[in-house]
């Protein structure tokens, strides 16, 4: 699965359900059920767009480290268990088409970020008015 994949599925998807490419997302997938409580407030009924600040909150309230995944995409990806090495947000960088220079890893990691949070709206994600470009 692509990087921008996982991190679409492991947010808009917390329980499984649903489809896990990015481009395929339909904004009404329907939730699944699991085992495991990603977010139980933040979970969507079928056709509502899920809450990706607060299923995001609920997995930084269970995560010991203090990761600011509002800003950050590396801590976006550590929050999501997602490999955030330089070389794997290159290729999401390749993924999302980023015409910059992939060695000035600061302007990159914003870009990627702005990015990351577009296509959770797009892929049917309510993104609070603060974290949209």
């Amino acid at each position: 699965m692509s990087f921008l994949g996982s991190i679409v599925s492991k947010i808009l998807h917390p329980f499984g359900g649903g489809s896990t490419s990015a481009e395929a997302a339909p904004a009404d997938a329907p939730a699944g059920t699991a085992t495991t409580d990603t977010s139980g407030a933040a979970a969507a009924k079928p056709g509502e767009p899920v809450d990706v600040e607060a299923v995001l909150n609920g997995m930084a309230a269970k995560n010991s480290q203090q990761l600011n995944w509002r800003t950050s995409i590396v801590d976006l990806m550590k929050l999501l268990d997602i490999d955030s090495s330089l070389s794997a947000r290159k290729s999401l960088a390749d993924e999302l088409h980023y015409t910059g220079d992939k060695e000035d890893s600061a302007t990159m990691n914003v870009w990627l970020h702005k990015q990351v949070i577009k296509k959770l709206e797009e892929n049917g994600g309510k993104v609070p008015a603060d974290l949209k470009d």
